[in-house]
């Protein structure tokens, strides 16, 4: 579904609206929040509108962005609190800084080792209710910074766990040094981080190589609009950019 062709009705818009949208590779939630904003305001002539996203994703991620207008933003934390439901696929053998793919690879691990049964002992270990780590990389505030502001300036920083619920934890496709996952998981829980655990678990290393948000509560990404008309146009007038023009 492309959601710039669709009309909105600027009433409507200002009652409250929730529009899924499939977050493309690259883009930030509040990038793309920005441009609904700006789309919605343009094609009805409202000079406000108050639009926000209900839990973000990472521009490495792609996926599952519940988007809320008017009045419906006052759900936007209900909305969060519900469990969300992700794919991917962790890279065995090597760590990086980010736990995924925005750093580059810090350290090599052997996993000549690596067998199924090792693979389901260390998903039945991280299955459930666990205690997690936040990355350092990470927009979480400790005294009044972000996490990857202490990060990128070198700087160590004490980072407190927190328990989070791992409902669903699945292994599928196995090939090489490549595990693709499906992950239902509360509020709250890092998929990257679970990639480095899961990487100590196999007494080896392991970042996340990518991310897929299919489902948040009842809420599924076979509903979503595409905002590939936007990437494609955006390509088109700058083929020498990766990054959204707003």
């Amino acid at each position: 579904m492309d959601f710039f062709k669709e009309s909105f009705k600027a009433e409507i818009l200002k009652q409250g609206q929730v529009f899924l949208i499939d977050k493309p590779l690259g883009w930030t939630s509040f990038q793309v929040v920005n441009k609904i904003r700006w789309h919605l305001k343009n094609k009805t002539g409202l000079k406000k509108l108050k639009v926000g996203h209900a839990g973000t994703l990472d521009p490495l991620a792609t996926g599952l962005l519940v988007v809320c207008t008017g009045k419906k933003t006052k759900e936007i934390n209900e909305l969060q609190h519900q469990e969300k439901t992700y794919t991917g696929t962790f890279t065995l053998g090597s760590t990086t800084p980010s736990y995924d793919l925005e750093t580059k690879i810090d350290k090599i691990f052997p996993t000549e080792h690596i067998t199924e049964t090792l693979i389901q002992e260390a998903v039945k270990s991280l299955s459930g209710k666990i205690k997690q780590l936040p990355p350092v990389f990470s927009a979480l505030k400790k005294n009044g910074k972000r996490l990857y502001e202490f990060a990128r300036a070198g700087e160590k920083i004490e980072i407190q766990p927190r328990q989070v619920l791992i409902s669903k934890f699945e292994t599928k496709r196995k090939k090489l040094n490549e595990v693709d996952f499906l992950i239902k998981c509360s509020k709250g829980t890092y998929i990257r981080s679970l990639a480095h655990d899961f990487g100590v678990k196999l007494d080896s290393g392991a970042h996340l190589s990518s991310l897929r948000r299919i489902q948040n509560g009842a809420q599924s990404i076979e509903k979503a609009y595409t905002m590939e008309s936007v990437v494609n146009e955006n390509s088109k007038k700058n083929t020498m950019s990766t990054k959204p023009i707003l």
